[in-house]
């Protein structure tokens, strides 16, 4: 078979990205639909905000991708005192040998392939408002000139939900750059078990190169090749535009109980991951299945309830799942 023959290209893919996915469960243990969406994230060649309490393995599963992805990575600890040269890095004079003197740019953490941002809302929003050009543009601009960044680059972000005094909220154009949100919940009982097991004993299983930055890359390209239905296309512009109070064919729920909704970036970020989902099961394109599996982490940052609505206790992901139901509902019907 020719290995230029996209069927081809898609089989293969999928059977490594299934290697890398076993890789990854030597080490997070368990968490599946965290490490797919994860996954789906850099496939589509974005960013992800992995949201958990404290010891759910958020900074081990960075790691570990960086090891199984191939990718060079570094890593910031967000702190109120953070500077965004901490991150960006500077320029520093310097003497040379025969008494000339000039500046000379160090290169901060952002300058690699894989960037964990730990804990990233205990930096002030000046600090958090230096990865905004690296995540959208891959450049940072340091001192007026522009440095681009290394192909591929991620920015794998965690946030604790629970803990707010120190914290700064991320604005919304800042979440906007998140492909998607990750809720990372508590392990059911057998997989808290297994990770007992495995990580308090005498040795610690390894994980090992799958992907080289190569071939992340040429996953990412073959993403953006992928077909998409014209009833998929639909089904994602129906669900986004339902869930924008304004719109004209916006839901009479989301009408009365949003404050705002998803912009088109919500609609490019629902267009690439679904495919990236289709390719991680091996399928040759998406399907209205994937639409509605990817419709809360892909939108429910995107959106927020007004006041009135949080003041009731209404919960953003339920709203997501019933607009997602009505619209898919009436999508099938016409």
């Amino acid at each position: 078979m020719n290995e230029n023959d996209p069927v081809h290209e898609i089989e293969t893919t999928a059977a490594r990205l299934a290697e890398a996915r076993a890789s990854i469960a030597r080490r997070f243990i368990g968490q599946e639909q965290v490490v797919d969406l994860v996954l789906a994230a850099m496939l589509c060649g974005g960013h992800a905000l992995l949201v958990g309490l404290p010891g759910l393995g958020k900074t081990r599963l960075v790691a570990t991708l960086g090891t199984v992805m191939g990718l060079r990575a570094g890593r910031v600890q967000f702190t109120p005192d953070l500077m965004p040269a901490d991150i960006l890095g500077s320029e520093v004079l310097e003497t040379a040998a025969d008494g000339s003197r000039g500046f000379r740019f160090i290169p901060g953490p952002i300058f690699c392939q894989l960037l964990m941002a730990d804990e990233i809302n205990r930096a002030s929003p000046r600090t958090q408002s230096a990865l905004l050009q690296a995540m959208q543009e891959g450049e940072v601009t340091v001192s007026g000139v522009h440095r681009a960044l290394e192909r591929p680059f991620h920015v794998l972000a965690t946030q604790n939900p629970i803990e707010q005094e120190g914290t700064y909220p991320l604005p919304e154009a800042q979440l906007d750059r998140f492909l998607v949100q990750v809720e990372v919940d508590y392990p059911d009982r057998a997989t808290e078990r297994e990770i007992l097991i495995a990580t308090t004993g005498a040795d610690e299983a390894e994980a090992t190169a799958v992907f080289s930055a190569a071939d992340l890359v040429a996953a990412q390209r073959l993403v953006r090749r992928m077909p998409v239905g014209e009833s998929v296309v639909e089904a994602i512009l129906d669900l986004v535009r339902a869930c924008r109070p304004t719109e004209a064919d916006a839901d009479a729920e989301a009408r009365e109980l949003l404050a705002w909704g998803p912009g088109p970036r919500a609609a490019q970020a629902l267009m690439l991951t679904v495919r990236a989902r289709a390719l991680m099961q091996g399928r040759l394109a998406p399907s209205a299945e994937d639409v509605a599996a990817l419709a809360r982490p892909v939108l429910g940052h995107r959106m927020a309830l007004g006041f009135a609505a949080r003041a009731r206790g209404e919960d953003l992901g339920r709203l997501i799942d019933r607009i997602l139901a009505r619209t898919l509902r009436l999508g099938a019907a016409a």
